[in-house]
């Protein structure tokens, strides 16, 4: 079967298809699937362009869609010819959160799903959407799920709330669908106006142009009349994280999902205590969660933005596509 590996960490370049023995039998509690489509997340490309340090010869790519083509003993949730998507955090099946590190993700501490088969315990997996494409369910796994989580979760969003998202990756797309699915307001930033245009598209009430205004928060306060957002999704880290501050309602939520902008910086500590908001950091969510996302997908009929479709054997042009900042929405592979 073929398998896309890390021949050592440190480059886009270093990445190799190779072909590996297929899997054989799948063990008690375990299932064997026939992966046909992953996707692309920023955590992904740190771990392929070496600016997350993983093993020589890893397998990348931490979301994997496919068939079920074989269970073990004891497997009794899933059956063969099952759609199923995989999990971001394998161990964390329900409950609060209790992983602080990428140690048992796939595509980082461990081997990922750039690879045609895999066996892995059937808890790794959930089913996927009814009527979902691979490539649609490939999307769920980080981007999607992050999303569901920081909104639905711990946001506790509302039919009514507004909640402010943060350009036009994965998971901000999926934030503007799921809250508009929810009957929320939603106000979105890009530098783009042709991206802009295409979030109008997808419902969104307000839309900004951050670079033609820099002072972006104050712009969401006036469309709130004075106000703020009940909820803000911050992809950007200490470069955004100011303005975002500026933009949430006292008492408001402010879900920390991103780094874009770097790993540390000023954080205006006396305008948040002011604004007496929460703010949360997030990785992912849980097996449970997932569940009830796919649950949620399937009685609103929402379906993912894909920006476009790479070969298996094309993962490298993928991520540099992704590196060009040109996407709107999720990057899938073909597998």
């Amino acid at each position: 079967m073929k398998v896309v590996t890390l021949r050592s960490p440190g480059g886009l370049d270093q990445l190799a298809v190779v072909e590996r023995e297929a899997p054989g039998e799948p063990g008690p509690g375990e299932i064997r699937v026939r992966l046909h489509a992953s996707s692309l997340n920023f955590h992904d490309y740190g771990v392929a362009s070496g600016m997350i340090p993983t093993a020589a010869g890893r397998i990348p790519l931490s979301d994997g869609a496919g068939v079920v083509e074989a269970v073990g003993d004891g497997v009794e949730e899933l059956a063969v010819g099952d759609a199923v998507v995989s999990t971001f955090f394998p161990d964390w099946l329900d409950g609060p959160a209790r992983v602080g590190d990428f140690t048992t993700t796939p595509g980082d501490g461990v081997d990922g799903y750039a690879r045609e088969r895999v066996i892995r315990p059937a808890t790794w997996f959930t089913r996927a959407p009814l009527g979902y494409s691979h490539a649609e369910a490939a999307t769920l796994t980080t981007a999607g799920l992050t999303a569901w989580r920081a909104l639905v979760v711990d946001a506790g969003l509302k039919a009514g709330d507004t909640i402010l998202t943060l350009g036009t990756g994965g998971v901000s797309i999926f934030a503007l669908q799921f809250a508009k699915a929810m009957g929320a307001r939603v106000i979105s930033t890009s530098s783009s106006d042709e991206k802009i245009e295409r979030l109008e598209a997808l419902g969104a009430d307000h839309t900004i142009n951050y670079k033609a205004q820099p002072e972006w928060g104050k712009t969401v306060k006036a469309l709130t009349d004075g106000r703020g957002v009940d909820h803000v999704i911050e992809v950007g880290g200490p470069g955004t994280l100011p303005q975002s501050i500026e933009a949430v309602r006292i008492g408001g939520h402010l879900s920390l999902i991103g780094v874009l902008t770097g790993r540390g910086g000023e954080i205006p500590t006396a305008k948040l205590m002011a604004k007496q908001a929460r703010l949360q950091g997030l990785i992912v969510g849980s097996r449970t969660h997932q569940q009830e996302m796919v649950r949620g997908i399937e009685a609103s009929g929402l379906r993912p933005v894909i920006d476009s479709t790479f070969a298996l054997a094309e993962i490298a042009e993928a991520f540099r596509h992704e590196e060009a900042g040109r996407h709107f929405g999720k990057i899938c592979l073909s597998i």
